[in-house]
């Protein structure tokens, strides 16, 4: 197996759980000392240290990178994954919905990232990778909250690889299309006809399937790596196909 990350101290946002414990896990298998920040521990104990994390709370933040700093001298990945879901158009959206997930998904990958900079800065090759969606660059029906934070991500993405090329400190995002975790599974058992809705995301993205949590943990991993030194700014779709390719029905 491969120790590609050996050495590496890697922190993962939301690890307990789908896209997040598949990054932990892929992370730790190849030799990375890993640390998992989420509400619950999850599946996360053979992979990654438990440490407890609320990404929409200042104060849970600041709580949790004290007790990392105890814990590790650097960081060398920060590997930003937590976020929560909505549907629905402008018109279904409130107003609490519309802070909550702007203020966890985009508030949230921003304060962590701050949290970690300090330590970033002592990795002799640090990394951030942020988990962004297809919904940031493709117009998804009854997505508009989600859409709108998920397009915000890619921006603050942007805008931090530009803040912090010149320290060294890369920043990319993965793009992925509908993935299979637990949230997907949630959302689908709420429907009319749950196979029907499945059957209907698999058949949106080209390639006839949804994205595993494993690619989309794959991709961060190759994003985060100490061997693509000059990879910075770059949006990573891992998406089946939906975003670029045009089939014939």
């Amino acid at each position: 197996m491969s120790n590609e990350f050996a050495g590496l101290h890697a922190v993962v946002t939301g690890a307990g759980s789908g896209i997040g414990l598949a990054v932990a896990q892929h992370f730790q298998e190849q030799g990375a000392t890993v640390y998992g920040l989420d509400l619950e521990l999850g599946g996360m104990a053979p992979f990654a240290t438990f440490i407890k994390c609320d990404i929409g709370d200042p104060a849970s933040v600041t709580s949790a990178f004290e007790s990392l700093a105890a814990k590790t001298q650097v960081i060398d990945i920060l590997a930003n994954n937590a976020g929560i879901g909505a549907t629905g158009t402008v018109e279904d959206a409130t107003d609490d919905e519309w802070q909550k997930v702007l203020n966890i998904n985009v508030v949230g990958t921003s304060r962590v990232s701050a949290a970690a900079m300090q330590l970033l800065r002592k990795s002799k090759s640090a990394s951030i990778v942020n988990t962004c969606s297809i919904a940031a660059t493709a117009g998804i029906q009854k997505r508009a909250v989600y859409s709108a934070s998920k397009g915000a991500v890619l921006a603050l993405t942007l805008a931090m690889a530009a803040d912090f090329v010149k320290e060294g400190i890369r920043v990319n995002c993965v793009n992925p299309g509908t993935a299979d975790t637990p949230w997907v599974s949630r959302l689908l058992s709420k429907a009319n006809d749950p196979a029907a809705e499945r059957a209907a995301l698999e058949t949106r993205q080209p390639m006839g399937r949804l994205v595993s949590a494993i690619e989309v943990a794959s991709a961060i991993a190759y994003l985060a790596s100490p061997r693509q030194s000059s990879t910075t700014g770059t949006i990573l779709a891992v998406d089946g196909g939906m975003q670029g390719l045009r089939l014939p029905k």
